[in-house]
């Protein structure tokens, strides 16, 4: 997953970006040096090939072959991407790279392998995800599933998938260790759920296109029963031909009932589609469709 942010930042922003973007990749060597590497456990990517060459030859090695493995996909970035994300990837790569370095001493996590996997897993995704947010990444398989994907329209976590698949199969065949295999797998899932939380965040967010007979009625209901901004869009009916007001909402997770129930209440014929949000940017002057009223308040009423 790659961070897509445009414009330019103000320096402060750049400071406050490179900083989360050094914590972010300081998080996720010190899950590979205290969790990963002790336990024979690898991540997906360039850092999961850096990892299977370090351990067929010395750990003193992995920062080396992590960037020499990265620069090609650092010039890709340069190339097809955008010049901001190329610097912030190489300041993250290098962050990255002295972090491992400083950290090569530090004793390593001994415990359950369940809890290796979840603590391990969760402080990389957490690094990953600053990281990513920050407008750079780590791995360079991503900026090749970009590339395809503008390319032959496969998705990037398609692409990322389909590559690590045969990482962590190499892993098996080459150290005949499947349980190790299959538990990095489980350490790799745990880092990209955890990941996609901090990219997301907990709030997620909905868009909901409504169609109905009484679009008026339903536009007092949402901006008034629940303090939601909405915007009203004209469209005609494919079948009919009529004219028709198409309300859309933005609305967190959470208030999805609430708002289904009090449209449906109002006109039981309503259409509703729903749709994830993976990501919402307002302006300066615009108001957040989802501050709304207090739940109490609305629960009073329903």
């Amino acid at each position: 997953m790659v961070a897509a942010h445009t414009g330019k930042k103000s320096k402060r922003q750049l400071i406050v970006s490179y900083f989360w973007t050094a914590v972010g990749a300081f998080l996720a060597a010190l899950s590979i040096k205290m969790f990963l590497f002790p336990n024979e456990l690898i991540d997906g990517g360039i850092i999961g090939i850096s990892m299977i060459l370090t351990r067929l030859t010395d750990k003193f090695f992995f920062p080396i072959y992590f960037i020499i493995l990265t620069l090609p996909f650092i010039y890709l970035s340069y190339k097809f991407i955008r010049r901001t994300f190329f610097i912030h990837m190489i300041v993250a790569v290098v962050l990255f790279s002295i972090f491992l370095t400083a950290l090569a001493t530090i004793p390593p996590f001994e415990s359950d392998p369940l809890e290796v996997i979840v603590i391990g897993g969760a402080i990389l995704g957490i690094g990953a995800g600053l990281i990513i947010r920050n407008g750079a990444c780590l791995d360079g398989t991503e900026i090749m599933a970009i590339i395809i994907n503008r390319k032959k329209g496969f998705t990037v976590g398609q692409v990322v998938l389909f590559i690590n698949i045969f990482i962590f199969a190499g892993y098996g065949l080459i150290f005949r260790d499947w349980h190790i295999a299959f538990q990095s797998l489980l350490t790799y899932v745990v880092a990209f759920k955890m990941m996609d939380i901090v990219i997301v965040g907990l709030d997620e967010l909905k868009s909901v296109i409504i169609i109905s007979n009484k679009p008026k009625e339903l536009t007092d209901i949402v901006m008034h029963e629940m303090g939601l901004g909405l915007t009203v869009m004209y469209g005609r009916g494919g079948y009919s031909g009529d004219a028709r007001e198409i309300l859309f909402v933005i609305v967190e997770r959470l208030d999805l009932s609430d708002l289904k129930d009090l449209v449906l209440s109002k006109d039981p014929e309503a259409f509703m589609a729903v749709e994830n949000l993976h990501e919402v940017v307002y302006g300066k002057q615009a108001k957040v469709p989802t501050k709304k009223r207090s739940r109490k308040r609305l629960a009073k009423k329903t």
